[in-house]
């Protein structure tokens, strides 16, 4: 397991493009820790090599499930985008399983009446999206306003939001936000 460690998390490394050196720095460990890993002479406890993986960032399960040698997927049919959403609100999350990924791009679906709950939203970062059909209703910090096909929003994710659907048809919007809160 040891040289599987080493030879993964250095394939890892170069694929996110950072040196032994950014990595220990985002980890808060030593370059030296990680060199040694790479290099075989140490194998890491379940915790270091959890906290090395926080610097990517990367899950355990993705570490060891990814192929260090492959490239990322960079293509998705729609029967590959993972259903996140509930009931009449279908949210549809691009690169689901992509190591590291710092972007949310979704395939939103608010049948009449859905909505994304009666809580307003505030989470860290930025979101912005394209109404591609039907009507939606956001609230973004006390302002709202009706979108209609072609309108579109951008807003700090930290601002209270809600999105509704009041009207009678299907809305469908395409959106992204980074960091992805998904």
């Amino acid at each position: 397991m040891a040289n599987d460690v080493s030879s993964r998390l250095k394939a890892v490394r170069q694929l996110h493009g950072l040196s032994q050196r950014e990595l220990a720095k985002r980890a808060g460990v030593t370059n030296g820790m990680i060199s040694l890993i790479e290099h075989g002479r140490v194998s890491p406890s379940v915790a270091s090599l959890r906290k090395v993986l926080d610097g990517i960032p990367m899950s355990l399960a993705e570490f060891f499930t990814m192929e260090p040698g492959g490239t990322p997927q960079v293509f998705f049919a729609a029967t590959e985008l993972v259903e996140l959403g509930e009931g009449g609100l279908s949210l549809r999350l691009v690169a689901a399983h992509r190591p590291g990924r710092r972007l949310a791009i979704l395939r939103e679906t608010y049948e009449p009446g859905a909505d994304t709950g009666s809580e307003m939203l505030s989470h860290a970062g930025e979101e912005g999206g394209v109404v591609v059909a039907g009507r939606v209703e956001v609230t973004i910090a006390g302002q709202t306003r009706v979108l209609g096909p072609g309108d579109a929003y951008y807003f700090a994710s930290t601002m209270p939001h809600r999105f509704r659907n009041r009207g009678r048809e299907r809305c469908e919007i395409i959106s992204a936000s980074s960091p992805p809160s998904l």
